[in-house]
């Protein structure tokens, strides 16, 4: 239970649900036991009623026992009725709180899980595959309401009935009552070791749940490669492997399961046989009546299902704790980037790197080395570079989305570390080189990070990009909703919206990481023409493998291997005669091409 007390909380917040529940619970099933004892009094009633009948044969007021019998045995038939219509109303009152709290857990643990994932770094996300993260905020949640709603609700039904019927089973009979309840402690001694094995099956299970959902989320968003290389069997063939894992496994769960039933069955045979057995002599010493004989037998089927629950209740107990330690372990994880002062100025865009190093969690290499730069509001700057250069890893450590293993970033003098992290992402607009886009309007899309944007500025930030001549031939033009990651649009024209996303938000910081190497030439220059105005009285990193974009920069960066080979202007690298040169050449060359 220790992984389950997270769910605490939530007991207390919705403790009136809990209490309300209990109570009616308690109630439901003392109208469920009383009609047992009702029994017991038609039963003597029906023996001595004969003997008296019998006893007036022939005389006129045999016909009154008998209306006085009949109108018994009616009224108490009327009361059984009417008890188990208060049941059935208390009933549906315990499914209304206990069930209903339930739903509210479950949905205040997913925000819970959600909102985490959220402020949990880069990194994070980088170690954990979507698959896994997916079933931990669906399987493993709906696991856990198991366990605070049906669980709970049965648990509280057995206790409501032990308390009920043993305490009357005592009072009217100590000795019967010892044997009933002689085989409960060899149940529980099976339930314990039953379910070792099922928790640990359990576990298994999850792992094995997650890898599926993992491998089915990496088919699906790479449909278009499998079928390009016509590996939609292979593919099936490895489902179908997994899935085979997953049912043998679930196989093995069912015959632990399995034992649950016909164990408790045998057992609760085993009282009936005692009731009777032991009943009988006790009836015949004269200790006890038929009827309580019945009544002991009805109170044994009244224990069948919560104890035959038992074993359920104790099985999804032991999922939930097994899902809900998974849910905690990515709970338990607090992210790193954090402010230290928490200052939120607006930022003017005067950005300082000093001796900046960096290396990724789990490499050997490091991505940055001793990288410094000085870039004043206002200016511009080109970092170029081959692919592995660390040209992106800097656009990541500018935005905070890691911190820099050694050295400081500073923005406006501050140090990146003192500033609220959410309040400089809002001023910096970043274009990554893996340009994802939501399944949603393309409105919605440029909107995407501001609740506060004008139809006007929306436009004119797709006419800056490049973009609004291919909306408005769409047929819903703005209201055009995209596939999932953007399927429906060319690649061009999803790194356009891309840059017109995060131009549309007027950032102080403008990022734009290798975001042209989708579109043709033309394309770019008509993007960096427009980009001229743009980056006017902004700062702006430059990221590209393209010396063409590197011509908007008042300063160039030549990267290599995480640290810098060549700095300057255009004209000054021109004239050192070096690596930009020949990149320059190079590729002025394949244009001409």
């Amino acid at each position: 239970m220790k992984s389950l007390s997270h769910l605490n909380k939530y007991f207390v917040k919705y403790k009136w649900y809990l209490i309300l529940g209990a109570v009616f619970t308690f109630i439901s099933n003392l109208f469920g036991v009383v009609p047992a004892q009702i029994v017991r009094y038609s039963l003597d009633l029906v023996r001595e009623t004969i003997d008296l009948y019998f006893l007036y044969k022939g005389f006129s007021v045999q016909s009154g026992v008998y209306e006085i019998f009949a109108f018994s045995i009616l009224l108490y038939g009327l009361i059984i009725l009417l008890l188990a219509l208060l049941k059935g109303v208390f009933l549906f009152l315990v499914r209304q709180t206990l069930i209903v709290m339930s739903r509210h857990i479950e949905y205040e643990l997913k925000n819970e899980i959600y909102a985490h994932y959220q402020t949990l770094p880069l990194s994070f996300f980088n170690k954990n595959n979507t698959g896994d993260l997916m079933t931990r905020i669906t399987e493993d949640v709906s696991k856990v309401r198991m366990y605070v709603g049906p669980s709970l609700m049965y648990g509280l039904n057995l206790l409501s009935i032990f308390i009920l019927v043993i305490t009357y089973m005592v009072s009217v009979d100590k000795k019967l009552t010892f044997f009933v309840l002689l085989p409960l402690p060899v149940l529980s001694v099976s339930i314990y070791f039953v379910n070792t094995i099922i928790i640990k099956k359990s576990e298994e299970i999850q792992a094995n749940l997650s890898k599926i959902s993992t491998f089915v989320q990496e088919a699906f968003s790479g449909i278009r490669v499998l079928k390009a290389f016509v590996q939609e069997e292979p593919s099936t063939v490895a489902f179908t492997r997994q899935s085979n894992i997953y049912r043998e496994k679930s196989l093995d769960l069912v015959k632990i399961d399995s034992l649950f039933s016909p164990l408790i069955a045998l057992l609760v045979g085993f009282s009936t046989v005692l009731v009777v057995y032991v009943g009988g002599q006790e009836v015949i010493s004269g200790k006890l009546t038929p009827g309580n004989i019945t009544e002991f037998i009805l109170y044994v089927y009244m224990l069948t299902w919560p104890v035959t629950a038992l074993g359920w209740t104790t099985s999804q107990i032991q999922r939930a704790a097994a899902s809900q330690e998974r849910i905690n372990q990515f709970l338990n994880i607090k992210t790193d980037i954090v402010s230290e002062k928490n200052f939120s100025p607006v930022i003017e865009g005067r950005i300082e790197i000093e001796n900046m190093s960096f290396t990724y969690e789990g490499a050997q290499v490091q991505a940055i080395k001793n990288f410094n730069l000085s870039v004043e509001a206002g200016e511009s700057v080109a970092i170029l570079g081959t692919t592995g250069s660390g040209k992106s890893t800097i656009a990541n450590l500018l935005c905070r989305m890691y911190d820099v293993t050694e050295g400081v970033i500073r923005v406006d003098g501050i140090p990146i570390t003192d500033l609220n992290v959410n309040n400089l992402r809002k001023q910096i607009g970043y274009v990554p080189q893996d340009v994802f886009l939501f399944s949603d309007s393309i409105r919605n899309n440029i909107r995407f990070g501001t609740s506060e944007m004008s139809e006007e500025q929306m436009i004119k930030a797709a006419k800056d990009a490049d973009l609004y001549n291919n909306v408005i031939d769409f047929p819903e033009q703005f209201d055009t909703v995209l596939g999932e990651r953007g399927v429906t649009l060319s690649g061009g024209q999803k790194q356009r919206l891309s840059i017109a996303r995060a131009i549309a938000r007027e950032p102080k910081i403008l990022i734009l990481d290798d975001c042209l190497s989708a579109v043709d030439t033309k394309t770019e220059n008509q993007i960096l023409n427009n980009l001229q105005s743009i980056m006017q009285g902004r700062t702006s990193i430059i990221i590209s493998h393209r010396v063409s974009s590197a011509k908007l920069a008042d300063k160039i960066i030549m990267l290599d291997d995480g640290h810098i080979l060549e700095e300057g202007t255009h004209e000054e690298l021109m004239a050192l005669d070096g690596v930009y040169k020949e990149l320059y050449e190079k590729q002025l060359q394949t244009e001409e091409v």
